[in-house]
């Protein structure tokens, strides 16, 4: 006689953990799922905790408060964003009642962001370099130093892009210094056929001691254009949104203005790292050279949609008319003063009845000024609460553990989730 327990029905396990907010149908294939793992999943409480694994790897707004202000894992640059349910004329000229270029506003109003000829958006950053190789280079050799033959995150490799995009990739100078010169001589060598030359910022690291690289302004006195993958998307390294000098963190960081100022005939760089948009990639520079990357195939296939396209609007508005260190998110973020932030970490201490006030070195993240840091504050806790802190009823907060202590570092916390922090704080500790 058989002693294995007769499991449940499978809708009377779905009905059981209807406590979750999930669709029924999905609690319907995760009952199965249980019942088929057996008698030790099929009891209510672990039913309720599978379907509850379930609705936490769904997407839902976190709480920051790692200090990484562009946490790629937490979707980079925070950006609100709200739009009626009306019909947009991404491709419609109010003008004419004719159909009009996906391209024309937004990319217009990048260009004059830029100081370009022409602009255009694609769907990220890598996007935005594949297409400007494949557009422009096909077939042909592209000039890259080997110090700038760079992997970054997700896997995402120089060389391998310029495989897909048909481009040839021509190694010039050494891993730590590369010269004018060492460019020059890739022109005269037997069956050079030069298209461009790409430089590309590091990103995500930063090499020191006896390096030397060749800027922008002496890559364009060569005979092919010169394309620069700036990476993070500074817009100008006079950051005039600020109303103040630029913070101290952005040094030597390449900015949009300035590179092509310097001669560069296009920029490609990130919508959601230091622009504070959403994620996308744009183009901008010689307008004939804008205009091939839109011709061509690929262009279709990168371009992105209406959503994407009203936010980077807003963003660019928020940059022309200088109200961007109130209106972008990231930008709030930098310009929290420390002060503040005390007084914040003071408040959530008070209200969650544990922790103290510590100094904390916050980043900008997603690769944007690798290396450096900026002086933050934190509210430190005893022990290791990053389970409980993420599984706390409501908003999940991301924070860090080091040393025995939790860390909430709060220049990457909206003020308006402090009192999420102290009670999740309150909860932990209770």
């Amino acid at each position: 006689m058989s002693t294995t327990p007769r499991p449940p029905s499978v809708d009377t396990l779905a009905r059981a953990m209807k406590a979750v907010d999930l669709p029924h149908a999905i609690l319907v294939e995760l009952a199965r799922e249980a019942i088929a793992a057996g008698p030790d999943e099929w009891h209510t409480p672990a039913a309720v905790a599978r379907a509850e694994r379930y609705r936490q790897r769904l997407l839902a707004p976190v709480v920051n408060a790692t200090g990484v202000l562009l946490h790629t894992n937490l979707g980079r640059a925070p950006y609100a964003f709200a739009h009626a349910e009306h019909a947009v004329n991404v491709e419609f000229d109010l003008t004419t009642g004719e159909r009009g270029s996906r391209q024309a506003a937004v990319g217009g109003l990048f260009a004059s962001l830029c100081g370009a000829e022409a602009a255009m958006v694609v769907n990220n950053n890598a996007a935005a370099v594949m297409l400007v190789l494949a557009a422009l280079a096909r077939d042909r050799q592209v000039l890259v130093s080997r110090g700038e033959s760079v992997e970054i995150g997700g896997g995402f490799r120089v060389p391998d892009v310029m495989e897909q995009s048909g481009a040839h990739l021509v190694d010039v100078g050494t891993t730590n210094r590369t010269r004018l010169n060492d460019y020059s001589k890739a022109f005269t060598r037997k069956n050079a056929d030069v298209a461009l030359v790409l430089k590309v910022h590091p990103s995500n690291y930063r090499v020191e001691g006896f390096v030397e690289d060749t800027p922008v302004d002496q890559l364009a006195t060569l005979p092919a254009p010169v394309v620069a993958d700036i990476g993070s998307g500074l817009i100008d390294a006079n950051t005039p949104w600020l109303g103040g000098p630029p913070p101290a963190w952005l040094a030597g960081e390449p900015a949009a203005k300035q590179t092509l100022g310097a001669g560069a005939k296009l920029i490609t760089f990130s919508g959601d790292k230091l622009l504070g948009g959403p994620q996308s990639g744009i183009i901008a520079g010689d307008a004939a050279l804008v205009a091939a990357c839109m011709r061509h195939p690929l262009a279709r296939a990168l371009r992105p949609g209406a959503h994407v396209l009203l936010m980077l609007q807003q963003v660019a508005m928020s940059y022309l008319d200088r109200t961007a260190a109130q209106a972008i998110p990231f930008w709030r973020m930098v310009a929290t003063t420390n002060q503040e932030l005390r007084s914040r970490a003071s408040a959530i201490i008070a209200a969650a009845g544990v922790g103290d006030t510590v100094d904390s070195d916050a980043i900008p993240g997603a690769g944007s000024a690798p290396g450096t840091t900026i002086a933050s504050v934190a509210v430190r806790v005893r022990g290791d609460h990053l389970a409980a802190l993420r599984h706390h009823g409501g908003t999940p907060i991301v924070a860090r553990a080091r040393d025995g202590f939790t860390y909430l570092d709060l220049r990457s916390v909206r003020e308006d989730d402090d009192p999420l922090l102290a009670a999740a704080l309150r909860a932990c500790v209770s």
